[in-house]
């Protein structure tokens, strides 16, 4: 049996986690294999713990190690940093960063790759490195290589792509993900990125009234043509 293959391409770490940890649990669980590339250590992120227990010195480290266990938990199996500085991803050579991605895509080549919608990702390096994945990975089919299909997949924040049309979306873009049987695990996620997640109070309220605040569905915005479901992110 051929094993599925997903590629992350984010930001920081946590971004793996808060949007889209219920699939990837999901899907490991299922046997796929998944892997994360993260762009930086979110070195500048203003969140330190509650009380601070971290400084501008440790956090890296901190959020690296936390990112380690939330890989752990999630099924993510690989993951690899681009070192760029937290808060600069914007500034990169667009060139130079297409180039790196495409390179880890060729490697890897996934069924899936999952990244920042370049627009409607929320912070400027998300989207910034949301453009960047979708350059290497056009850049991969451009060259005509694939032996299957590839999807490319932009995450979506929460319930938004619900009602994908008030941000301009087709609704026949959007895949809607059931995380059930990764549920759980996107909670025990949140709380292993403590150093984020210690000032959000209901992440550390007992299990079954935490995962109240989880929806049970994750959206995630179709980006190429590859025919697809609208309940899986793989060809099946």
């Amino acid at each position: 049996m051929t094993v599925r293959k997903i590629l992350l391409v984010l930001a920081h770490p946590d971004d793996e986690s808060f949007i889209c940890g219920g699939t990837l649990a999901k899907y490991a669980k299922e046997g796929a294999e998944i892997s994360l590339v993260c762009a930086t250590r979110g070195e500048m992120g203003r969140r330190v713990g509650n009380p601070p227990v971290l400084n501008r010195e440790t956090i890296a480290s901190a959020r690296e190690l936390e990112l380690k266990e939330a890989c752990s938990v999630l099924g993510i199996s690989r993951l690899q940093f681009l070192e760029v500085l937290d808060k600069t991803v914007e500034f990169e050579d667009p060139y130079v960063m297409e180039v790196r991605i495409a390179a880890i895509i060729e490697e890897i080549r996934p069924d899936v790759v999952l990244t920042f919608h370049e627009v409607l990702g929320g912070h400027p390096d998300h989207c910034a490195i949301g453009k960047f994945c979708k350059a290497g990975f056009e850049r991969i089919v451009r060259r005509g290589k694939l032996d299957k299909p590839m999807h490319l997949y932009y995450i979506s924040y929460g319930d938004s792509m619900k009602h994908p049309e008030k941000y301009g979306i087709d609704p026949s873009q959007v895949t809607a993900i059931d995380i059930t049987p990764g549920r759980y695990n996107k909670l025990l996620a949140f709380r292993a990125h403590r150093s984020q997640s210690e000032i959000i109070d209901w992440v550390w309220k007992p299990d079954a009234e935490a995962l109240g605040h989880i929806s049970r569905m994750e959206y995630f915005i179709h980006g190429n043509n590859v025919p697809k479901d609208q309940d899986s992110l793989f060809t099946e």
